[in-house]
């Protein structure tokens, strides 16, 4: 019994490694999600000044070129340093998720454990209850063959 306590503590302290690692597995990906959502707003300023410079030569306005010369150049700017950050924050990741899934894999194999020795505690138990049975019933039979001896009924 003692075998079952100690996988149903190694259990538990992998089902709080597994949370932990979930957290920073989801940190993670939130991360990279607002990286990318900060590269799509500078892609979007880029496109914003490029419509403003097309605009500018409809109309003629210089200041109106000249600032979408400098969003387009921002956005693209700002797109250029987003882009390591971002493939930096997909290694982490991906990183994050295999740590995840391999604490995932350890907490699934101490369950496992436990629920062989649960087993094979269970089919004992069936077995020395099976085997009392079978002394009562020997037993039983041994004391009537002994009074049917005996002449006793």
């Amino acid at each position: 019994m003692s075998i079952l306590k100690a996988l149903e503590r190694l259990r538990r302290i992998r089902c709080l490694e597994e949370e932990q690692r979930r957290l920073t597995l989801e940190t993670a990906v939130a991360r990279l999600q607002l990286l990318k959502q900060a590269r799509d707003s500078a892609d979007k300023m880029e496109r914003q000044g490029r419509a403003r410079v097309t605009a500018s030569a409809v109309s003629g306005e210089l200041t109106d070129r000249v600032a979408g010369w400098v969003e387009t150049e921002s956005g693209r700017q700002r797109a250029q340093m987003l882009q390591p950050r971002i493939a930096a924050a997909e290694v982490e990741a991906v990183e994050q998720r295999r740590e995840f899934l391999q604490k995932r894999v350890a907490r699934r194999q101490a369950a496992t454990l436990i629920e062989e020795a649960e087993a094979r505690n269970e089919l004992d138990a069936e077995r020395r209850s099976q085997r009392s049975i079978d002394e009562w019933f020997g037993a039983r039979l041994h004391r009537k063959i002994e009074n049917e001896e005996r002449g006793e009924e």
